[in-house]
């Protein structure tokens, strides 16, 4: 369990702290490794290369095409949508928080997944995961009070720079603990990916389980916190929500 630590008079809760970042991340490092090598040559974390291919099949009068892509996209505003509702109605009713019950699904989804054969559809794995990936980085938005993403890279690079500029013209203090952070993130989510292609080679399609594993630990620390260590806190909001 790690440890609390406190803003002002308000603590950092476990779904805010290192150890859940971390495992976060490097389980979506492994996931893009796992989509791409093995389900379609996608990543699903994300959906910004989507929509470009979108709109080059749409600019070619590729109409078929075009409609495959818009599944994804789909499943992942819906991972957004459905996230955003069950925050708000779930935070205050029963012993765990909605971030703990949502890392715990995910570990199930992943674990299911894990067990389609290789002749499966590569859209079920692609949709499925779309869906948990949207749902975790609307859920994990703030490490320790660092605005954060756990399942794409784009925001940490521009943020390794943006704090290496600022450290470069005297802003020390929060900078050089901000690029701390982001560049933690970065270097977790490329050994999340590298795991990932060792995994694909030699495991095939059971290779998500490793990001199964990772979410499966995330998930045990978040339990205890909110049945033991955190009970006193079950009304407290992580920041960004």
């Amino acid at each position: 369990m790690q440890t609390q630590g406190q803003d002002g008079a308000r603590q950092y809760l476990a779904c805010e702290g290192w150890l859940t970042y971390s495992l976060l991340m490097a389980a979506g490092g492994l996931l893009g490794a796992f989509t791409y090598t093995l389900r379609g040559g996608v990543f699903c974390n994300a959906q910004t290369g989507n929509f470009v291919l979108l709109a080059m099949a749409l600019g070619n009068a590729r109409w078929r095409e075009a409609a495959y892509y818009v599944i994804p996209i789909t499943a992942y505003f819906l991972g957004a949508f459905v996230s955003e509702l069950l925050f708000e109605k779930m935070r205050r009713k029963g012993r765990l928080r909605w971030e703990t019950m949502l890392v715990g699904g995910e570990a199930a989804v992943v674990f299911l997944l894990g067990l389609l054969p290789d002749s499966a559809p590569y859209q079920i794995s692609q949709v499925a995961i779309n869906f948990i990936c949207s749902m975790q980085y609307n859920t994990f938005r703030q490490l320790r009070g660092v605005p954060m993403a756990t399942t794409f890279c784009t925001n940490h690079i521009r943020q390794v720079g943006v704090n290496l500029a600022q450290i470069a013209g005297g802003r020390r203090g929060e900078s050089v603990r901000r690029l701390r952070t982001h560049s933690a993130m970065l270097c977790l989510f490329v050994a999340g990916g590298a795991a990932g292609a060792v995994l694909c080679a030699w495991a095939g399609g059971r290779a998500v389980w490793g990001a199964g594993v990772l979410l499966a630990a995330a998930f045990c620390d978040l339990l205890y916190a909110d049945l033991r260590a955190e009970r006193a806190l079950r009304t407290q909001s992580p920041r960004g929500h």
